[in-house]
């Protein structure tokens, strides 16, 4: 740590230099900047400065020998000139500027400190600058001077944070100096401000809106932290951003649904949002004339609509209706940000189906397909989940390829960006079920590029593709030849069954219990050691994975003496132990598994041993006639060794 004095006409200020605390985890989303790509500050020769920035110097330099009165004047004229050109900001810096007017916040005088907030408020703007006034020490000074009884005094300094605060270093600073709560505090007041527009309100009222106008920008900028959202939440903001909502002050309510849209990537501020009834409130911003608006409340849906209620919610208050027309307007398409927070929506919001019949209602699949051609990627990762969630229902299926939709969403099999394979193998997974889908899709090849995406490092596209597979392998024609023309496709989904994830497990699984059908891959695969693999994973308590590790194994029982394997390998104790779940799908596919298994002698001894006889006889009388049948097939196993075993003894 490194301190350095100055003492330039006023109160001497201490400037301290401290590390970045890399903890400090920050989201940069919204009004974010990248801090290491910007831009430095380059000094011009002498003979191409314009006049403006040698007469802005001379100005500081009076500020930094004169009396009172001459800095006050100084600031004034300072205040004439055009501080948002970067030459004119880099003038008052190079001369040491920024150092008198961080002294200045330390004044007693008014006029001082409110020309000085002037300035740094509009200098503020660029990055370079930020930095040099936070390294200066200027936050503690702008954090105490919102405790000031003038309210420009608080407004000024709320909207320099506002600016400053786009770097990480002064968003710990704040917190630290524990600026949260004083900027909290700033923004509650009285309803009928928040509810009366400006130009009706008196003047001391109107200055106590420009507070909590910049309030409200600065803790925009400072809920990019993921700590000070945390300190915001504790501090009681929730309930203050739900007011901000309802206000008639336009550039307030952006500002509020800027903060709720980044802290929307918590799920206690998710519960939260939907227990202050901020759902309603977004909805109807959708529909406002205000893009910024729109697209901090499509994105703060975006996040939130991950909860069942949450979704449900927004189709209550009409919110899919403005959503489908965000992503009809072609103007928007050009506006990528927005396009992507609607988007993004709408396949949220697809999660429930009772959604996606709206959806339908609103020609929904036809307007995404047609905007399959957008070369933006995080457009289309939302673009193709939206589509796979409206692909569970059969109808839709036919509505994507019927739009011409299945060539472009193959097309995509191609590309790098993990978010967006993972969706796009989703979603044609999803329409493989359909015939005529499927048969286009073979026609493009998807089929060998789902099995090229099992290679894929990313678990979920793994996950997705080997899922995708599926109804390949189950519907297509000659399916069987077609696997085994993929060199060394069968070794790969063999070997998946190694991998720590439990969901590629399960899908690794499904697709298997469809390879084995074939006899000559199932013998492929068991050559590949498929048999050990799964009696390794016998032992799980996901029911996802015992459901189809179990049709697996029922599968791979037919070949050789992979039965008897599976028996020795001690698996089939813990498959009678599935019986035990309380979900039927894993009694059917167990019910199969035990079935084969007890064809083995040594199994049936061993499934009696187990006491499966019981669960068995319940089963028998299940509704579901494939496990009534295995349940039958297996006890009529047992009973037959059991038969042939008295009869020995005689």
């Amino acid at each position: 740590m490194s301190a350095r004095e100055d003492t330039v006409g006023g109160p001497r200020i201490v400037v301290v230099h401290e590390p970045d605390d890399a903890s400090d985890s920050s989201v940069y989303e919204g009004t974010s900047e990248e801090e290491d790509t910007a831009g430095v500050w380059q000094e011009s020769k002498s003979s191409d400065l314009p006049s403006e920035y040698w007469h802005i110097q001379k100005l500081v330099k009076y500020m930094k020998a004169g009396n009172q009165t001459a800095t006050i004047v100084a600031l004034a004229c300072l205040k004439d000139h055009d501080l948002t050109t970067e030459i004119n900001q880099m003038a008052i810096r190079d001369i040491g500027g920024l150092e008198v007017l961080i002294n200045l916040l330390e004044t007693d005088d008014f006029k001082c400190k409110m020309g000085a907030l002037s300035v740094l408020s509009e200098i503020s703007s660029n990055l370079d600058i930020r930095k040099h006034i936070t390294d200066l020490g200027a936050v503690p000074l702008l954090v105490n001077l919102l405790s000031d009884p003038a309210r420009d005094l608080q407004g000024l300094a709320a909207f320099t944070i506002s600016n400053v605060a786009k770097i990480r270093k002064a968003r710990k600073i704040v917190r630290k100096c524990s600026g949260l709560p004083k900027l909290v505090d700033l923004l509650d007041v009285k309803p009928s401000l928040l509810l009366t527009p400006i130009s009706q309100l008196e003047q001391d009222d109107r200055k106590r809106i420009d507070v909590v106008h910049g309030s409200a920008k600065a803790i925009w900028s400072l809920s990019q932290s993921n700590k000070n959202k945390e300190a915001m939440r504790r501090t009681g903001c929730i309930k203050l951003l739900a007011r901000l909502l309802q206000s008639v002050h336009e550039e307030i309510v952006v500002f509020t649904v800027g903060t709720i849209q980044q802290c929307a990537s918590q799920s206690k501020y998710q519960l939260a949002i939907q227990a202050e009834g901020m759902i309603g409130d977004m909805v109807r911003y959708l529909s406002s004339p205000n893009i910024e608006l729109k697209k901090h409340c499509a994105s703060a849906i975006f996040k939130c609509a991950e909860d069942s209620v949450t979704r449900d919610m927004v189709r209550q208050h009409g919110g899919l209706d403005p959503l489908v027309a965000i992503i009809k307007d072609e103007d928007v398409h050009l506006n990528k940000p927005l396009l992507a927070a609607a988007t993004g929506a709408i396949w949220k919001c697809a999660i429930s189906i009772e959604n996606v019949r709206r959806l339908d209602d609103l020609n929904t699949v036809n307007i995404l397909v047609g905007l399959l051609s957008d070369e933006d990627e995080e457009v289309l990762t939302n673009i193709v989940g939206a589509l796979a969630q409206c692909a569970k229902l059969g109808h839709n299926r036919e509505a994507i390829r019927l739009a011409g939709g299945i060539q472009p969403l193959v097309m995509l099999l191609n590309l790098a960006n993990q978010a967006l394979l993972e969706n796009v193998a989703k979603c044609l997974g999803e329409c493989a079920h359909q015939a005529d889908c499927l048969s286009e899709m073979e026609k493009m090849d998807a089929i060998r590029l789902f099995w090229s995406l099992l290679k894929n490092p990313s678990p979920k596209v793994q996950a997705n593709a080997a899922w995708a597979l599926v109804p390949c392998i189950e519907h297509a024609k000659d399916s069987g030849e077609i696997v085994r023309s993929f060199v060394g496709g069968l070794e790969l989904i063999v070997n998946l069954l190694q991998s720590e994830d439990v969901r590629v497990l399960a899908c690794v699984c499904a697709a298997l219990a469809n390879v084995a059908k074939d006899r000559e891959n199932l013998a492929v695969i068991t050559d590949h050691g498929v048999v050990p693999m799964l009696a390794r994973l016998v032992l799980t308590e996901d029911d996802t994975l015992r459901e189809h590790l179990a049709s697996a194994i029922a599968n791979c029982c037919s070949w050789s003496n992979n039965c008897y394997e599976f028996g020795r390998l001690g698996a089939v104790t813990p498959l009678v132990g599935y019986m035990m779940s309380k979900e039927r799908r894993v009694h059917r596919t167990t019910a199969l598994a035990l079935c084969q298994l007890s064809q083995d002698p040594f199994n049936c001894v061993t499934l009696h041993q187990s006491g499966v006889v019981p669960y068995l006889l319940k089963t028998i009388g299940s509704p579901d006639e494939v496990l009534q049948e295995a349940s039958a097939g297996c006890l009529s196993n047992i009973r037959k060794l059991a038969l042939a075993s008295d009869r020995a003894k005689y």
